[in-house]
């Protein structure tokens, strides 16, 4: 086929009509992305489990969706007739349905939640697909560079910017020993952490009290969590130690 006619082919599919739709539904995706991000950033600053790529990609995702629905008349390339039907109620079965696919993955022991990012970028994805169905590519083309830049460089830049920490910390006393609240939450922050106070969790068995809960850290002299482990350890009347990072 001679090349000029793919080009017409193509300038036929992209009027200038929907190139510019194309051009603001790129800009509210970038800028959904970046609010996504900033309210993300909150969340890893207090050490949760969804941060700031979680948040990115299920903000980027829903705006990409709901920009491009409020652009009927650029669907398929300008020939919304192509469909035969009404994609909205595809999109919506599409987004439902993935949504439980996400849920699936998602993970939780104990304090530790893993599979949020995978279970956000599986939807972003899904939304990718139907984006690209509707005839946007450029809009898709782009989702698909930030769902992956995000992927790499936002966990390295989680990494960078100051947070706090969580430790779960479960601690199981010798059989008959005195436990002293104040006395574990002096030590504890004595090692640069605090104690949360809502996830504590006492059980006693055959004598001997369990203690379970988060610690956070809250300023910059915080052990490592092995230094953390090796001192709560060494102390007194602790029988067992388990420490592990509360988030994914």
């Amino acid at each position: 086929m001679d090349p000029r006619t793919l080009i017409e082919i193509a300038a036929s599919y992209w009027s200038a009509s929907v190139v510019q739709d194309n051009i603001v539904i790129c800009l509210n995706v970038v800028g959904a992305l970046l609010l996504g991000i900033l309210v993300g950033y909150e969340r890893t600053w207090s050490g949760r489990a969804a941060g700031m790529r979680t948040y990115g990609f299920v903000c980027m995702a829903a705006a990409a969706l709901t920009v491009v629905i409020g652009h009927p008349a650029s669907w398929y390339g300008g020939h919304p007739g192509a469909g035969g039907g009404d994609p909205t109620r595809v999109i919506q079965g599409i987004v439902t349905g993935v949504g439980f696919l996400g849920a699936g993955v998602i993970m939780r022991e104990g304090f530790t939640i893993t599979g949020l990012t995978t279970a956000a970028s599986i939807w972003t994805v899904s939304v990718i697909g139907v984006i690209e169905g509707l005839g946007f590519y450029a809009t898709a083309i782009l989702l698909t560079l930030l769902a992956t830049l995000g992927m790499v460089l936002l966990q390295r830049v989680e990494k960078l910017l100051p947070s706090h920490s969580e430790l779960a910390v479960r601690l199981r006393f010798a059989k008959g020993a005195a436990v002293d609240g104040a006395a574990v939450r002096g030590m504890v922050a004595g090692l640069g952490y605090e104690v949360v106070d809502a996830t504590v969790v006492i059980a006693v068995e055959a004598g001997a009290a369990e203690w379970h809960f988060l610690a956070v850290t809250r300023d910059r002299s915080a052990v490592k969590a092995e230094e953390f482990a090796r001192r709560i350890a060494s102390a007194p009347g602790i029988e067992t130690l388990q420490v592990s990072h509360a988030r994914n």
